[in-house]
């Protein structure tokens, strides 16, 4: 027996983009908010209701669910996921939107190459370590990486 898959493809639906935003395709973006000057690299998903600020660069490969808010001037490496399910019952939520968490990411936020983030809340002036996992909220400026993630140093202002 020969079955046919259902076929979906990539698509740009119902964004509200600022200007001089940069996509590269392929990506999945839907209802949701990209700012002014920033660019966006392929194989990006950011889902409904998110939001991403000005003078931003989302990588290759990131996965921004609902409820994720991103400052402005902020760099999003290769592979960074966020996630906005914490399984508190046992399994996905699926659709009951009721049960997702919402995550802010301050401006000046770096966060590197396969991190995760939890549904947190990053204050300004951050960098997140590649692989890193973000379980807490951030809330003093500094470098901060590992499972889960800690600070390991203050960030030296003007360099």
């Amino acid at each position: 027996m020969n079955n046919k898959p259902t076929l979906l493809k990539a698509q740009i639906r119902d964004v509200i983009f600022g200007k001089n935003v940069t996509v590269v395709e392929p990506v999945n973006l839907y209802e949701c908010e990209i700012g002014e000057n920033t660019f966006i690299g392929p194989f990006v998903e950011i889902q409904s209701t998110a939001k991403i600020g000005k003078h931003c660069k989302i990588q290759s490969h990131v996965f921004i669910c609902s409820l994720v808010t991103i400052g402005d001037y902020c760099f999003i490496s290769h592979g960074a996921k966020f996630v906005n399910d914490l399984f508190s019952v046992g399994h996905p939520a699926g659709g009951d939107e009721t049960m997702w968490k919402p995550t802010t990411i301050g401006s000046h936020v770096s966060i590197g190459t396969n991190a995760t983030i939890l549904p947190v809340h990053i204050t300004d002036h951050v960098v997140i370590g590649a692989g890193a996992v973000v379980t807490k909220d951030i809330t003093t400026p500094g470098v901060y990486a590992g499972n889960p993630a800690r600070k390991l140093r203050s960030l030296r202002r003007g360099a």
